[in-house]
């Protein structure tokens, strides 16, 4: 089972672009979703950046993607 915001999370973007590695998407969007920061954030309608992981780190490098 996926995330419910996988299709529109920005995460989803940055893989088919191969921005990121296909870890964050296995391990978060595809299976553990429910510890993903960006999921709880949404959850708790709290504002994150594109560019915060789904384990809460901060990628510089996809903020102007």
């Amino acid at each position: 089972m996926e995330c419910k915001w996988y299709q529109v999370c920005p995460m989803k973007r940055y893989y088919e672009k191969g921005k990121i590695n296909a870890k964050w998407i296995n391990n978060y969007c595809k299976d553990k979703w429910i510890t993903c920061i960006r999921y709880q954030m949404e959850e708790n309608g709290k504002y994150h950046p594109d560019w915060i992981l789904p384990d809460g780190s901060v990628d510089e490098k996809l903020k102007n993607l």
